[in-house]
C-alpha cells in the first residue's frame, strides 16, 4: 500500500466538503472543523483535512475537485468563515499546489483560492461529524450536499468509490 499523505481545504461548508472528499477514491479519512493559518488568516474557518493515497488520487485531482465543488470565484460577504483555501503541510507540497493553482487560474482567472501554510485545526462536535451519511435526507443535505455530489458522479465520474 502507498504512503497516507494530508492536505487541508476550506471553501465553502465543511459539511459538504467532507461529504464531497468522503466520496472519492484514494481517501482513507476526512477530518471536518477548522483550520488556521498564520497572518491576516491565522482565524478559524471552516475546512476540512482529507488523508489520501497519492497513488490512488493525485493531489492535482482532489485540487480540482476542490475547485469545481465550492465558490472558488466568489468573494460572498462570509469569506471569512468560508476561507477559499488550500492549506499545505509543507514546502514541496505547497510549491505543488501553487503550480496546480496556477494552471486552474489559466482556465478561471477568478478563481481566488489561495495556498496557505497550515498551522491549526479544531475538530467539529462530534454530533455533526460525518453529516451527510448521518442522515442524507436531510434538508441542508438535499438542497446543498446532494447536488454536489450529483456533479461529481457528472464531471468526477472516475474519481468515486
Amino acid at each position: 500500500m502507498s504512503v497516507l499523505s494530508k492536505i487541508a481545504l476550506g471553501g465553502g461548508c465543511h459539511w459538504c466538503t467532507e461529504a464531497v472528499f468522503q466520496s472519492l477514491k484514494g481517501v482513507e479519512e476526512v477530518k471536518q472543523g477548522f483550520v488556521a493559518s498564520e497572518a491576516e488568516h491565522s482565524s478559524f474557518s471552516e475546512a476540512v483535512i482529507v488523508h489520501f493515497y497519492p497513488r490512488e488520487i493525485s493531489l492535482f485531482q482532489l485540487i480540482e475537485v476542490h475547485l469545481m465543488t465550492h465558490q472558488s470565484s466568489s468573494l460572498h460577504s462570509m469569506r471569512y468563515k468560508y476561507r477559499s483555501a488550500i492549506y499545505t503541510f509543507d514546502a514541496l507540497q505547497e510549491e505543488r499546489a501553487k503550480l496546480y493553482l496556477t494552471e486552474f487560474k489559466k482556465g478561471n482567472s477568478k478563481i481566488i483560492t489561495e495556498v496557505l501554510a497550515f498551522k491549526e485545526f479544531k475538530a467539529s462536535r462530534e454530533e455533526i461529524q460525518n453529516y451527510y451519511l448521518k442522515g442524507s435526507q436531510k434538508p441542508f443535505c438535499t438542497r446543498y450536499i446532494s447536488p454536489k455530489l450529483k456533479s461529481l458522479e457528472k464531471n468526477f465520474k472516475d474519481l468515486l468509490a
